[in-house]
């Protein structure tokens, strides 16, 4: 039975640089990269070694604890550069692609028509299983687990994010047969969450076999997260729930349909220093630079792939991430700033009154990178509670974090989130905690602890 969600805590962050819904052209990348990094909890290790030529499909990694994980090239080419970091943590495997893809070749099977175990190994050899992600922890989903239910955004509330009813255009056939083969992965329920503040697509509505709910109300009325909070709760550890984006299940689509790897996803590129900000073509792990260059003003910017809350700081030479619909530009906020925070600022985002912005509401802003401050003192304000949708109390989680009661987290709720969850509690924090990397390294200790 669908049920409507109507969050009303929360806030939208009127961020300038809405991507027009406009396809803009731009020449492939000629360097393309898959990085462990993009992965929570991954140990990777190499299938292939610099000089080898690969094939779209090709595994470059895979997982350590479970070597039927496995992580292939987006492209064909010639594997150039393994990147590594401090004590050779691997940062990166690129490829230099050919001109003309080529692919590594699996059946054109119906899911209907298969069996769960036969599903589960197509989606483990054609490297689509990471796209599978779990509740608790945020990691990538285990084969040996069924979920009690899985979950689809269809609705994205982050700033500036891409409009998912316009990604999602014309691929209606590959959306529903990708949601024919998750429905074989679980016993219970396909939720699929869309907009209720507007119609949503026809690619959504027509999904046969699932249960379509409506979520209205600010970001992060669109995460996931709340949406399984509200619907189908994490009671214990041992509950599990899966999730994926909706371009996931198009490429999962793809891959039964046409039997090939072909990780195209529409992504936006966005903000204050684009010039035009629009939508682009592009393949998980493309090099943002054909897209980039001659679109973004100034000098002194902050590229991430990702969102400005939850995305990942890459160079103008770095490459889009695994999970990633969007490419943001903003100004680093690096430059002294006169009579500090006294300063009125017609430029400032806050979720009180202190600042003028919130007499123009409409108004969106270009905001820059600067905390405006430094860690203090956490101190109980009530911050947190007006941007948090959940029914947990998250100053006492974060603090029962910090000195590692694991009992205490797990009464308090840390099964139901990860970092995105709790984005907005880091922006209106007063005392400037980190709230994310607090929230991670309680979700680490509670795996490694539990399992």
């Amino acid at each position: 039975m669908s049920k409507d969600l109507k969050i009303t805590k929360g806030v939208n962050i009127p961020l300038k640089g809405k991507a027009e819904q406009l396809i803009g052209n731009a020449d492939q990348p000629k360097v393309f990269a898959v990085k462990p990094t993009d992965f929570v909890g991954l140990f990777p290790k190499l299938h292939v070694k610099e000089g080898v030529e690969v094939k779209a499909g090709d595994p470059l990694i895979y997982s350590k604890d479970d070597n039927r994980i496995q992580w292939v090239s987006p492209v064909s080419g010639e594997v150039v550069e393994i990147e590594r970091g401090d004590k050779r943590k691997m940062l990166a495997v690129k490829i230099l692609a050919d001109s003309n893809t080529s692919y590594r070749e699996f059946p054109v099977e119906s899911p209907v028509e298969m069996a769960r175990e036969a599903i589960v190994k197509r989606l483990l050899d054609s490297g689509c299983w990471p796209f599978l992600r779990q509740r608790p922890y945020g990691t990538i989903a285990s084969p040996d687990d069924t979920p009690k239910s899985i979950f689809i955004s269809c609705i994205n509330t982050a700033p500036l994010s891409a409009d998912q009813d316009f990604v999602v255009h014309g691929q209606e056939e590959n959306f529903h047969t990708g949601i024919e083969a998750l429905k074989k992965l679980t016993d219970g329920k396909v939720h699929l969450t869309v907009t209720g503040m507007s119609t949503p697509s026809d690619v959504f509505k027509k999904t046969k076999g699932v249960e379509i709910h409506k979520v209205s109300g600010p970001h992060p009325a669109g995460n996931v997260g709340v949406h399984i909070h509200q619907i189908d709760p994490i009671l214990k550890n041992s509950d599990k729930v899966w999730y994926l984006n909706p371009q996931d299940v198009i490429i999962i689509g793809r891959l039964f349909k046409e039997g090939k790897y072909d990780p195209t996803r529409v992504v936006a590129l966005t903000g204050p220093k684009v010039k035009n900000p629009r939508y682009y073509k592009m393949l998980i792990g493309a090099q943002i630079t054909p897209y980039v260059d001659g679109q973004v003003e100034g000098n002194n910017n902050r590229y991430i792939s990702g969102d400005v809350l939850t995305g990942s700081k890459i160079s103008h030479e770095g490459f889009l991430g695994f999970y990633d619909e969007e490419i943001t530009v903003l100004e680093e906020g690096n430059e002294p700033e006169i009579f500090g925070w006294i300063k009125p600022g017609g430029n400032k985002f806050s979720i009180s009154r202190s600042l003028f912005t919130w007499v123009f509401p409409k108004k969106t802003l270009n905001l820059d990178t600067s905390m405006h401050g430094e860690e203090r003192a956490f101190v109980v304000t009530g911050e947190y509670e007006r941007v948090f949708p959940f029914d947990i109390y998250p100053v006492q989680l974060l603090k029962s974090i910090m000195i590692e009661d694991i009992e205490q987290m797990e009464k308090l709720g840390i099964y139901e989130l990860i970092e995105e969850d709790m984005a907005l509690c880091e922006v209106v924090c007063t005392s400037k905690i980190p709230v994310q990397e607090t929230l991670r390294k309680g979700l680490d200790l509670a795996k490694q602890e539990l399992g």
